[in-house]
């Protein structure tokens, strides 16, 4: 990809979802491709069905795409409806099979629903963010649950932190 100018990007969403001062996390399921059997909050990769079959909202645009995605991969994953969605942060990277993705991270509250996993998952847990330290995350998720439990506490989130250990 050096001196290409590339413009295609895999836009990926996902949802820390806060419960009564908890977090949800989910385990990969162990046939995963990408960090089978880690611990992950839910969430997914963009797909034009999210938006194009819907009514316009401004022209020949669609307004709330990313949110409607990110509802549907929740209630997809686990099974929940979620309320308040909030953004927190981006992260790019390139995939193992070389495509370039983009991972627009939000945080919300659990609206309603009790967790029903479907087969990307094989476990879940709500927890704080101490008891986190105790799951084998993926990358980042760990700080990305840290700077939402600072905002929760009406703090500043500092930077991200990769590894609490």
């Amino acid at each position: 990809m050096e001196n290409q100018k590339v413009e295609l990007h895999r836009v990926v969403v996902t949802a820390i979802i806060v419960k009564d001062g908890k977090f949800l996390i989910a385990q990969r399921s162990h046939d995963k491709k990408i960090l089978p059997g880690m611990w992950h909050v839910p969430g997914g990769g963009m797909e034009l069905d999210d938006y194009i079959n819907t009514p316009k909202t401004l022209g020949d645009c669609w307004y709330f795409a990313i949110e409607k995605t990110l509802e549907r991969e929740v209630m997809e994953e686990v099974g929940l409806e979620i309320d308040r969605l909030k953004y927190l942060l981006d992260l790019a990277f390139l995939r193992p099979d070389g495509v370039p993705s983009i991972t627009l991270s939000f945080w919300c509250r659990w609206k309603s629903g009790e967790v029903k996993l479907n087969d990307e998952s094989i476990d879940y847990k709500w927890v704080t963010l101490e008891e986190a330290k105790n799951y084998d995350l993926i990358p980042g998720i760990w700080g990305e649950l840290e700077m939402v439990d600072k905002i929760l506490k009406g703090e500043k989130p500092d930077e991200i932190v990769y590894n609490p250990k």
